[in-house]
């Protein structure tokens, strides 16, 4: 299992095209990815859960990767925050 903290950045947070987005990447792995806003928790790859996070501009979660392609989809779904969100 592999973790990591990442405020987001973007003016609108983790709204609908960076969500869609986010979600097609995750299902690109065989690995379970999970992000994390307080007490809410959510599987990257369906795109109402994440929506349902709410994230605004400023607000940090947590990633958490899990699976046979860990290390792989670490660094994809690093990659994709750092880039688009």
């Amino acid at each position: 299992m592999k973790t990591f903290q990442y405020e987001v950045k973007d003016e609108l947070g983790i709204h609908a095209r960076p969500a869609g987005m986010l979600v097609k990447v995750a299902k690109g792995f065989q690995s379970k990815v999970t992000i994390e806003k307080g007490e809410k928790n959510a599987d990257a790859s369906r795109l109402m859960a994440v929506m349902a996070l709410a994230v605004k501009q400023g607000e940090t979660v947590t990633v958490t990767v899990e699976g046979e392609d860990e290390e792989a989809a670490f660094e994809g779904i690093k990659a994709f925050f750092e880039e688009n969100l």
